[in-house]
């Protein structure tokens, strides 16, 4: 049974995905917005809403202290797995895609809304793992710093919106649901915006769903063979809530708009360094310290710096983006995977 969820699932996510891609291009093309804002705002967020669902439930919602260290385990988790092995799987689309490119696997993105987005990674991120070095009590400091990331993301998104467009009409795809527009589904130009809101939330509405019922089929796969409670956390959980950002992130590599893949993948690593991480310093502050307990989550976050440095460095310096770098993502993924299993094997 879990087997045939875990098909149906997939294909509602890989479906969403699809849904989402086309709708998510046409929204920001109606409202005016940039790849940046569309790619690195709208679809990172929108995308990341299942991962960022299940820490904000296990804090929100229970009072337990090994709930609230689960949700911290997966508000680290995220930005892990983007600057890991999101980025590995984008590079072997890219690496898969360079035979039918002219410039081969030279990515034509935008590496100033990139560097946009890794900075203020950079930042937002190290503010927060700072605060977890902070004392237990008084709270307020942690507040003061869950104010400054809310800030950070308000001024982040504001840059991004300010961007102007890029494109024509004529380089989006038709919008998948515009013949149920029964008035204009004949009629020239671009479809209507309310049609095009419902394709969206339709799309959101699949991913939602899709990776809940797949990360619960995993679990259940996953306790059935004995797999570790902490590497189903660290590990299993986290790659299965990350797929949509690696379904966008593929479809849009094979229709070449580069920038979009890469913004949505970057724009989610904002995102979850930011937000989620004020819901832990607003509501179990003292859940959020580094501590015996904590060191194997925590180092994920040294993990996805040395990532994220290590291929988006080379370019900001070059200006350009190689595909091929994009695969440093899956050492540095294999890296962790060896920490936890040593942790997990080490005797008690």
């Amino acid at each position: 049974m879990d087997i045939i969820v875990l098909a149906i699932s997939f294909l509602l996510i890989l479906a969403g995905a699809d849904l989402f891609t086309n709708g998510i291009e046409w929204f920001g093309r109606k409202l005016g917005l940039g790849d940046g804002a569309v790619g690195s705002v709208l679809a990172a967020v929108g995308t990341a809403l299942p991962e960022t669902m299940i820490p904000i439930i296990a804090i929100a919602f229970s009072d337990r202290a090994e709930t609230s260290g689960i949700g911290i385990g997966a508000i680290l988790g995220a930005p892990f797995m983007l600057a890991t092995l999101a980025m590995f799987v984008t590079g072997l689309a890219v690496m898969w895609q360079a035979r039918h490119r002219a410039a081969g696997d030279v990515m034509p993105v935008d590496v100033a809304t990139l560097g946009l987005d890794i900075r203020t990674f950079a930042l937002a991120y190290a503010i927060a793992i700072g605060a977890a070095f902070l004392p237990v009590d008084p709270t307020w400091p942690k507040l003061v710093v869950a104010a400054g990331l809310v800030l950070i993301y308000g001024l982040y998104v504001r840059r991004h919106f300010q961007a102007d467009a890029a494109g024509e009409l004529a380089d989006l795809a038709p919008l998948r649901f515009r013949q149920l527009d029964r008035a204009h589904r004949h009629a020239p130009g671009p479809p209507r915006l309310w049609i095009v809101n419902i394709q969206v939330v339709t799309a959101l509405a699949f991913i939602v769903l899709g990776a809940i019922a797949f990360v619960g089929a995993v679990e259940h796969v996953a306790y059935a063979i004995g797999v570790s409670q902490v590497l189903l956390a660290l590990i299993v959980a986290p790659i299965a809530t990350e797929l949509p950002e690696k379904f966008n992130s593929i479809i849009w590599v094979r229709q070449g708009k580069d920038t979009l893949a890469m913004g949505n993948i970057t724009g989610a690593m904002v995102f979850q360094a930011s937000l989620p991480t004020v819901v832990a310093l607003v509501l179990v502050p003292g859940a959020w310290v580094i501590a015996p307990g904590s060191y194997v989550a925590f180092a994920s976050a040294g993990i996805a710096f040395l990532s994220a440095a290590a291929i988006f460095i080379p370019m900001i310096r070059r200006g350009r983006l190689i595909g091929k770098s994009l695969l440093l993502g899956g050492l540095f993924y294999a890296a962790y995977l060896g920490i936890v299993v040593a942790a997990i094997l080490r005797p008690a």
